[in-house]
């Protein structure tokens, strides 16, 4: 029975990253040696770790703009703190807009370099829209914004006018839609959910904005220093930055980034269709702000959960209960994710609905 896989992250990756990445571990580039087992400054390693860094800034039309892409380790929830180190002037100021968990632990992170102000926030109505008309102040450092909201499934369609320099958390939104990436000043993102495996993150930064707080920041934090080390300064995620390699590559060779929109959309318009008309089902999230990646939904009658979870389970439905701090039901569409799978969870949701009726 094929699985289709909704889960949050790590997620899905494309069959074809899938077997090529199992055939390096076995077997890197007819080397006879394992990936994994090669030294990080292999030059065939470090030919993958260029073309990496070099996709990145392609499919985000960055190139030969004043940025630099870096892949490096810790989570998301590092570059909470990175960023924070590296933005922060002494005695200085960033804002934070608050749309979920993860925009509120980037804020509270953040506040151990310096004053923190909270620009706007969702958190009134559980995080279930995107704030509007925000005024951002002047003054500030930096401005921070968590693109797409992978727990409450909301996801900013427009970004707020500023004159302060953006940074944007896409960790579950990087590469699944058009924008003009030049608006931001600094991007970061997980990449277990559109870019690879867990283990590695991607960091897009423009140049001009380092090296401006008059802090003393150490080596392995400082991104200056990374771009120096050209994501080399310590032993990288070797595995992990090959499965973003070779993910990238898949996504280029899919058409790039308007591609993988065309996909996202057609997929998240036939789940939200059939939430809104289930009778048993409804989402929360503002219609407005419905995040593409992350559709959010709950049972009408919750006495159906178990009945709902064992039909799910036994039609090969993995990865759908929301999160444990929200509840309800959540399918994660990143762009590797097939239609078949979301039109399999549309029929089980359809089925259901006679079985009760």
């Amino acid at each position: 029975m094929k699985i289709h896989n909704f889960s949050s992250g790590p997620s899905i990756l494309p069959p074809e990253v899938l077997q090529k990445a199992s055939e390096a571990v076995l077997n890197f580039s007819n080397s006879g040696l394992s990936l994994i087992e090669i030294s990080h400054r292999d030059a065939s390693f470090v030919e993958i770790m260029n073309s990496a860094r070099n996709l990145a800034l392609e499919l985000l039309n960055l190139q030969d703009k004043g940025y630099s892409a870096l892949l490096l380790q810790g989570g998301a929830s590092l570059e909470f703190v990175r960023v924070a180190n590296n933005l922060m002037k002494v005695d200085g100021k960033a804002g934070y807009i608050n749309t979920g968990n993860w925009a509120n632990n980037a804020k509270n992170e953040a506040a151990y370099f310096g004053e923190v102000i909270e620009v706007a926030s969702s958190k009134d109505k559980n995080y279930s829209y995107i704030p509007k008309n925000i005024v951002v102040p002047n003054d500030l450092d930096y401005l921070h914004i968590t693109s797409n909201n992978t727990i409450y499934g909301t996801q900013f369609k427009d970004f707020p006018e500023n004159n302060v320099p953006l940074v944007c958390d896409m960790s579950s939104d990087i590469f699944s839609r058009n924008l003009d990436f030049s608006k931001f000043d600094l991007i970061y993102a997980c990449a277990q959910k559109n870019v690879g495996t867990s283990g590695v993150n991607l960091i897009v930064v423009k140049d001009e904005l380092l090296d401006k707080t008059n802090r003393s920041i150490p080596n392995i934090m400082n991104y200056k220093k990374h771009i120096e080390r050209e994501s080399m300064y310590n032993t990288p995620s070797v595995f992990s930055v090959y499965v973003s390699y070779l993910t990238m590559k898949w996504l280029k060779d899919l058409g790039g980034i308007a591609a993988a929109e065309r996909r996202n959309l057609a997929k998240a318009n036939l789940m939200y269709s059939e939430i809104d008309r289930n009778s048993l089902f409804y989402g929360t999230a503002a219609v407005e702000d419905r995040s593409v990646m992350n559709a959010t939904f709950f049972l009408k009658d919750e006495s159906l959960t178990m009945a709902f979870d064992e039909l799910c389970s036994s039609e090969g439905i993995y990865g759908v209960k929301g999160h444990r701090t929200a509840g309800g039901y959540r399918a994660s569409m990143y762009s590797a994710l097939p239609m078949t799978s979301v039109q399999k969870l549309v029929e089980v949701m359809q089925y259901f609905e006679t079985k009760v009726i």
